[in-house]
Parts: C-alpha cells; sequence; structure tokens
C-alpha cells in the first residue's frame, strides 16, 4: 500500500522514486524560486498545521486523522503521501534520512515516515493521558519533542531506538489545561529554544540537564508564539491568532525584536519553513469550523 501511494506522489510531483529528495535545496533552483506559486490549495478539510521542506517538496500534515500531504513548490500540486491514524499529525521535520519526524498531538506520540514511500517506519508512544505533542526539532543525534500539557521534553534517538523523557525545570511554569510549550528549535550554543504559547514568554533549555531559563525578550511578549524557524542567530516567531510572523535577533543577553510581517492571505497561520527568499505558512484557519467544504491552503512571503 505504501509503495502504491509512493508511485502515486512521484506521478503528481513529476520526480523519480529513485532520485530522493535532497535535505537542504539544490543551489539551481533558487534563483527560479521567484517564479513558483506564492499561495497554493491543500485538500479541503485538511486542517492543516505543521510543514516541513526537503527539496523542493513540502509536507503538511493533518490535525483532522493525522494523513501526510506533500506538494511540490514549483507548481503547488500534491497527492497524499500517508494514511494517518486518526489522531493528528502537527509539528514536522525531515532528516538526511528521507524521513519524517512527526508529532502526534493529543494522540501522545510521534511518527516517522519515509517520504520517498510512505511507509510508517516507526512511532512511539510517549504518553497516554492529558497530552498534546505539539513539536519537534532535529539534532545530529535526536529528535525532541514538546509536549504542550506537560513540564517535558521527549528525545528519541535519530537510530530509533526508545525514547526518554526529560523533566524541565527551572523558569518554566506550566499552566494546566493550556497550551505550553509550542514550538522548538536547536539554539546556536547547542541549546534548545521553545515557546510558551499561553504566556508569550521564549525559554532556553539544556538538553542534557532539562533546566529552562527565560529568555529576555526586551519588553515584548509573544503573544500566541507558535512554530519557530531558526537561521543563524535571526529566529522567526509565527503568531498564530495575531496573522503575523516576527523576527528576533538572538544574543547573549536575549532577544530583540527586529521585524515583523503580515500578510492579508493569513488566516491563522501555524508555522512555518523556508526555501529560498520565501517563508511558506499553512492556513491552520482554527476561527473556522470545518467542514467537508472547508477550503485550506499555504501562502509564500518574503523574510521580513
Amino acid at each position: 500500500m505504501y509503495r502504491r501511494f509512493g508511485v502515486l506522489l512521484a506521478a503528481v510531483l513529476g520526480v523519480t522514486l529513485t532520485a530522493a529528495a535532497p535535505a537542504t535545496a539544490d543551489a539551481s533552483l533558487l534563483g527560479s524560486a521567484q517564479q513558483f506559486p506564492t499561495e497554493f490549495s491543500l485538500p479541503n478539510r485538511w486542517q492543516p498545521e505543521g510543514i516541513a521542506i526537503s527539496g523542493t517538496t513540502a509536507y503538511f500534515g493533518s490535525r483532522a486523522d493525522g494523513s501526510i500531504y506533500a506538494a511540490d513548490l514549483r507548481t503547488g500540486k500534491g497527492a497524499v503521501l500517508a494514511k494517518g491514524p486518526g489522531t493528528p499529525s502537527l509539528g514536522m521535520k525531515v532528516d538526511r534520512e528521507h524521513r519524517l519526524w512527526v508529532a502526534g498531538g493529543t494522540g501522545g506520540d510521534a511518527r516517522v515516515y519515509d517520504i520517498r514511500t510512505g511507509a510508517l517506519l516507526a512511532k512511539f508512544q510517549f504518553a497516554t493521558t492529558d497530552t498534546f505533542v505539539n513539536d519537534v526539532v532535529l539534532t545530529d543525534r535526536s529528535a525532541w519533542f514538546t509536549d504542550s500539557r506537560k513540564a517535558v521534553l521527549y528525545e528519541v534517538p535519530l537510530s530509533l531506538k526508545p525514547h526518554r523523557t526529560l523533566q524541565l525545570t527551572g523558569d518554566l511554569v506550566i499552566t494546566p489545561g493550556a497550551v505550553n510549550l509550542n514550538g522548538i528549535v536547536t539554539g546556536p550554543g547547542g541549546e534548545l529554544i521553545a515557546v510558551q504559547s499561553n504566556t508569550g514568554m521564549l525559554f532556553r533549555i539544556d538538553p542534557a540537564s532539562g533546566k529552562s531559563i527565560t529568555i529576555n525578550l526586551s519588553g515584548q511578549t509573544l503573544t500566541n508564539g507558535d512554530g519557530l524557524l531558526r537561521e543563524g542567530r535571526q529566529l522567526y516567531v509565527v503568531q498564530n491568532r495575531l496573522n503575523k510572523v516576527a523576527r528576533y535577533t538572538l544574543s547573549r543577553e536575549g532577544a530583540s525584536l527586529a521585524a515583523e510581517r503580515t500578510d492579508i492571505r493569513f488566516d491563522v497561520p501555524t508555522t512555518v519553513a523556508a526555501f529560498g527568499k520565501r517563508l511558506y505558512l499553512p492556513n491552520a484557519r482554527f476561527n473556522t469550523p470545518p467542514t467537508p467544504e472547508t477550503p485550506y491552503n499555504v501562502v509564500a512571503v518574503e523574510r521580513p
């Protein structure tokens, strides 16, 4: 079944299964990226949240049933890569082994897929009650997942060995029932950086000890902070219900607001991935009750 999904995807995207998508875009494509569509549709009722880009292919998870959709950035056309388990697919990242790591939301799990075939390679069950596994970041050795209900991070070795739960201490205070830790990235010094959606606070987290330290935002608050993207010392933060993406400059002293961007096409974007000079954001449309006919889309903007 998964092989047939792969064949279908290859036919839609115009690629062969023997040519795996690279972890980063070919430099020869970046110059022509401005000709790619700046907006394209996802399937109706998809309810997207996460996005990951590998080569010129973007991957989107469904909050409705956890299916994975793959679209070609050059055309905006795509197909379902893998059927979901009935629980959400949220934050996601692609590693150098052509594997898609997916945060499982209320399922309390993480899943790993082969992006060439859609095959489910592994599943890790982190929790079964009061859980919301929200986002993931990859390091050289591990995948790290946030849980918006708990003061923990889950670490899964890239070797797919059993996971461990890292208890978080320090400045982070969890609010029961709220969306706490959400987006996560690596920091310039090897630490982890995560945003707490309900408080608008940003934290540095020691991946060895679990100690969390508040990052000084120079008077700013990351209200509705969701997906994160770091490029060098520039940190992009999607503020979903505010319909904007902000760029902060990281330093030893903290982080300072450098620029913000909004767009008339934003409809509660949740997270972000980069290709060329653009940022791509899926519109989750949290304010729109989903029906079988509800449309969803992805928009691309220039970096702020």
